[in-house]
């Protein structure tokens, strides 16, 4: 008797807990964004020789300076908009030991004038 209402309950079980996923579409999220939002233009405005305090009066504090690499600042940006795929952009700003910006690398492209004078 027992064996009976476990051949009746798991399917039960099973269909009951399989329409939690089809339900989640209609479950409403919020779009989460996280880091350093970067824009072209700011980017734009970097130049070869910058100081450390002058890239982050354009830029803002970074997102994450590593203890061994101080020369090495990350801007990331991650969007996750409802129930879509995260978006994430990066801009990695290189100095010399002097404090001085050398290069920038990431999805975000260097200016024609980031070599000009300042």
């Amino acid at each position: 008797m027992q064996f009976k209402k476990w051949i009746i309950a798991l399917p039960l079980a099973v269909g009951l807990l399989g329409g939690c996923s089809l339900l989640e579409p209609l479950v409403y999220r919020i779009d989460i964004a996280q880091g350093n939002y970067v824009e072209q233009e700011a980017v734009d405005k970097l130049r070869f020789g910058m100081t450390k305090k002058q890239v982050q009066f354009v830029m803002g504090s970074p997102m994450l300076v590593e203890s061994g690499y101080p020369n090495t600042w990350y801007y990331i940006y991650n969007f996750t908009k409802g129930h879509n795929d995260s978006i994430q952009k990066d801009l990695v700003v290189h100095f010399d030991d002097n404090g001085n910006l050398i290069n920038i690398v990431g999805d975000f492209p260097m200016s024609d004038s980031f070599f000009e004078e300042m």
